[in-house]
């Protein structure tokens, strides 16, 4: 029987996942955790603990008494974020990965998902269409820090037999969670500031692409890299992903439709230099041959669900 303990659970990504992998699994085989004990409320469907990541013993204890057989490990701190605290985002970044790759070793775990980020491009790799093997030479502490974790990710995996999987997720727009300090976050806050009848400041440029995925597409896709098999994966860094890629004008353009009189002023801070350092655009041809990948949402179709469903979260809070 599976055994699943998410770590990080109460971020954007991990509110999510973690339902979905209560309805996969059931309730009782998933333990979500998260260091803010003020988080268990998210999470009436699954048992709850707090956890820090970077107590190694702590973590060996969990997965000692819970018997766990996977690990979701989502605890990170974020490229906007990462970048006010970069020693602190390192060591909870790296130390929290090597510590749980090394238990995954001892524990021989199943699986291990850990999520990498086009974070580790940079401004050198191609702009457009950005391939799996271009080059890297990220220039953020988030960048660095995911960039290491990948090749910690494969050695691992190559040395030791270790199981562990990865995402490069491109930025992510969810309804259920708030903003969490990512430099795309902008794209989720936009539509908390359209509804709420207040024009929104964007710290990006107007004319600033990048690749974006809806949170269904993002669940769908790592729901289908932890389920397929073992010898379809034919890599083990972390594989490219893509669905969308917009401007913040051309995301406004789009809510505009749905909310007119919305307005947008532009005001470009430090997460603007962040920003023009990433793809464009992600080739993803990787994960679409090895796992049959394909996502489900365009732009328009993304932005109706969000506006249809984040009203109905807000009116319950």
């Amino acid at each position: 029987m599976d055994k699943l303990l998410v770590t990080g659970a109460a971020g954007q990504l991990g509110t999510e996942l973690t339902q979905k992998l209560c309805e996969v699994y059931g309730p009782d085989a998933v333990l979500a955790t998260d260091i803010n004990p003020e988080a268990a409320g998210k999470f009436p469907y699954c048992r709850f603990a707090v956890l820090d990541v970077l107590n190694r013993e702590q973590v060996r204890q969990f997965l000692k008494k819970e018997k766990t057989t996977q690990v979701y490990h989502l605890a990170a701190t974020l490229s906007a974020t990462a970048e006010q605290k970069p020693l602190f985002a390192w060591k909870l970044n790296m130390d929290s990965l090597l510590q749980l790759l090394e238990l995954g070793r001892e524990f021989k775990l199943d699986k291990i998902f850990w999520p990498s980020s086009i974070a580790v491009f940079g401004p050198r790799s191609p702009k457009k269409n950005t391939s799996q093997y271009a080059v890297k030479e990220p220039n953020t502490v988030y960048g660095i820090s995911k960039l290491a974790g990948e090749r910690w990710c494969e050695y691992y995996y190559k040395h030791f037999g270790v199981d562990v999987r990865s995402l490069r997720y491109p930025g992510l727009i969810g309804y259920k969670s708030p903003p969490g300090g990512g430099t795309t976050d902008y794209a989720v806050d936009i539509f908390h500031q359209a509804l709420a009848g207040k024009s929104f400041c964007s710290y990006l440029e107007k004319d600033t692409r990048l690749p974006m995925m809806y949170m269904p597409d993002a669940i769908k896709a790592t729901m289908a890299l932890m389920q397929a098999p073992k010898e379809k994966l034919g890599v083990r860094s972390s594989y490219n992903l893509a669905a969308l890629s917009f401007t913040p004008e051309e995301l406004y353009q789009g809510i505009l439709q749905h909310v007119p009189g919305f307005s947008i002023s532009y005001a470009p801070d430090y997460r603007q230099e962040i920003a023009a350092g990433w793809p464009q655009s992600i080739n993803d041809r990787q994960a679409r041959e090895d796992w049959h990948w394909e996502p489900d949402y365009d732009l328009p179709a993304m932005i109706e669900n969000m506006l249809e469903e984040l009203p109905k979260l807000l009116e319950n809070k």
